[in-house]
C-alpha cells in the first residue's frame, strides 16, 4: 500500500527538560497525527493511552468516521447511498479492492465467491465434536480457525494469490459456517449451498430450509439481510478489527487472524449489544412501563442502563441506525408483526430519547443496535445468532484490513507499550525465611 500521509507543520514537545521536534501527517480527511515513533529513542518516555482511543495504530484507506457529524463512508462512499443502492457483493468488491467494480468485474468476482460457499466434505466432522447445546459463536471460533487445516494452498502470506484466494473463501465459506452452526444448535440437517442464489437469499436457505418442503427465498427478508451485511461490513479499527490486525501482525494465516477477531467480536461489550438492546426493551414489556424504566435509567443510584443508544464513536446520530430503522419496519410488515409490542416500545423510547433533554444533552441517539435485534428476531433468528450473522458481515472488514496490513511496508509485529507499577527488583527469600 503506497502512502498517503501529508506533512505538515512539526509539533514541539518538552520532556525532561529537551525539546523534541515531531512530524505531524494528515490524512485525507479526519484529524492529523503526531507521529510519536522515535519518542522513546529520543526521550526515554512512552504515550499514556489505556484502549488506544488516542492513538492511530496504521494508516489505513478503507473506512472513515467521523462521530460528531455521524457519517460512515467506505472507501468514500457514504453508508446509506450503499444501504440503498449496492448489494453486499458489489460492496465486498469495494472493500477489498479500493473502487466499485464494473460489470465484468462484479460478474467474475460473484462467481470466485458463488463456487467457494462448498465446505470440504470432511469439515463437516468438526460439528459433531461440540455438544448439542454449544453457543453458535463457540462453534464459529473454533470452526473458522480450522480452515488453515483443510486449505493449505492459501495460507502462505507471503503470496498475494494466496492472499487473494483465502479472502474470497473466508467470504464465502462464513456463510456456510454460520448456517451449519445455527442447524446443528436447533437439531436439522445442514443444508448445502447453491449456486443460483445470491448471497443473501442462499444463507436464508442455508438456515431456514428443511428436507421436509422446498424454500422459497422471500425477497423483502433477503433484500434486508443484505442490507445489514452491508451495513456491518467494516467500521474502522474497532476492538475486533484491531485483533485481527495485531495477530496478522506476526505472519499468522488469514484463516487463524479471522478467528481472533471472531472471537474478541463475542464480546457483549462488542457485537453482543444488539442481544442487550432486544433483551431491554423485552423487560419493559409495554408501552405503559417505559415512564418507570425512564425513570430508572435518569437514577443515579439506579444499575439500569438504556440499551441501543449513545455509541462510542458517533456523538450525532449513528448513521447506520437510519438504514437499520427503515429495515425493520420493512420486516415486522412482510412477517406480519406490525402490532409487535416490542417495536411499539421501542418507537416509543426512540421518541422519548430524541425529545427528552436528559437524553438530548447526553447525545445518546439510537444507534444501529436498537434496531437490528428487533429485525433479525422478526426474520426467525435466536438472539444466540445475532453476533453470528455480525460475524458473517464483518469477515469481509477483517479481510480488507489484514490485506492492507500485509501490503503496508512500515506495519511491524503489534507490540504495546505499558507503564510498570508491581514491586521492584526484590532478592527471591526461601520459604523458611518468609514471614
Amino acid at each position: 500500500m503506497e502512502s498517503k500521509l501529508t506533512k505538515k507543520p512539526t509539533a514541539t514537545i518538552s520532556v525532561n527538560n529537551k525539546q523534541l521536534e515531531l512530524p505531524v501527517y494528515g490524512g485525507s480527511v479526519g484529524p492529523d497525527v503526531i507521529d510519536i515513533r522515535k519518542l522513546y529513542a529520543e526521550t526515554n518516555v512512552f504515550t499514556y493511552d489505556p484502549g488506544f482511543t488516542s492513538t492511530a495504530s496504521c494508516e489505513s484507506q478503507i473506512t472513515y468516521i467521523d462521530g460528531d457529524e455521524g457519517t460512515l463512508l467506505y472507501r468514500g462512499y457514504p453508508i446509506d447511498q450503499l444501504a440503498d443502492k449496492s448489494t453486499f457483493i458489489e460492496s465486498c468488491y469495494l472493500l477489498l479492492h479500493g473502487e466499485l467494480p464494473n460489470k465484468t468485474q462484479l460478474d467474475k468476482f460473484t462467481r470466485d465467491i458463488t463456487y467457494h460457499t462448498m465446505l470440504h466434505a470432511q469439515f463437516d466432522r468438526f460439528f459433531e465434536g461440540f455438544r448439542r447445546d454449544a453457543h453458535p459463536m463457540a462453534i464459529m471460533v473454533g470452526t473458522v480457525g480450522a480452515l488453515a487445516a483443510f486449505y493449505h494452498d492459501s495460507t502462505d502470506i507471503n503470496d498475494p494469490k494466496q492472499r487473494l484466494i483465502a479472502s474470497h473463501r473466508l467470504i464465502a465459506k462464513m456463510p456456510t459456517i454460520a448456517a451449519r452452526a445455527f442447524k446443528y444448535s436447533v437439531g436439522q440437517p445442514f443444508v448445502s449451498p447453491r449456486n443460483e442464489l445470491d448471497y443473501a437469499s442462499n444463507f436464508l436457505r442455508m438456515c431456514f430450509a428443511v428436507p421436509a418442503e422446498e424454500y422459497k427465498v422471500n425477497p423483502v427478508l433477503a433484500r434486508a439481510m443484505d442490507v445489514f451485511f452491508i451495513l456491518h461490513a467494516d467500521h474502522e479499527q474497532n476492538a475486533s478489527t484491531s485483533t485481527v490486525r495485531l495477530a496478522g501482525s506476526s505472519g499468522a494465516n488469514p484463516f487463524a487472524c479471522i478467528s481472533s477477531g471472531i472471537a474478541c467480536l463475542w464480546g457483549p461489550a462488542h457485537g453482543g449489544a444488539n442481544e442487550a438492546a432486544l433483551n431491554m426493551l423485552e423487560e419493559i414489556g409495554t408501552v405503559d412501563k417505559i415512564p418507570e424504566f425512564i425513570a430508572k435509567v435518569k437514577d443515579p443510584n439506579s444499575e439500569v442502563r438504556l440499551m441501543g443508544f449513545g455509541h462510542r464513536v458517533y456523538k450525532n446520530y449513528d448513521p447506520r441506525a437510519k438504514a437499520m430503522q427503515k429495515l425493520c419496519h420493512l420486516v415486522l410488515k412482510e412477517v406480519g408483526a406490525e402490532d409487535n409490542p416490542i417495536l411499539k416500545v421501542a418507537m416509543e423510547l426512540e421518541k422519548i430519547a430524541l425529545s427528552d433533554e436528559y437524553f438530548v444533552k447526553r447525545k445518546l441517539y439510537p444507534n444501529i443496535d436498537f434496531y437490528s435485534g428487533i429485525t433479525l428476531r422478526a426474520m426467525g433468528f435466536p438472539t444466540s445468532m445475532f453476533t453470528v450473522l455480525f460475524a458473517v458481515a464483518r469477515t469481509v472488514g477483517w479481510i480488507a484490513q489484514w490485506t492492507e496490513m500485509m501490503e503496508d511496508a512500515s506495519q511491524k509485529i503489534g507490540r504495546p507499550r505499558q507503564i510498570y507499577t508491581g514491586a521492584p527488583k526484590r532478592d527471591y527469600a526461601d520459604v523458611s525465611q518468609r514471614g
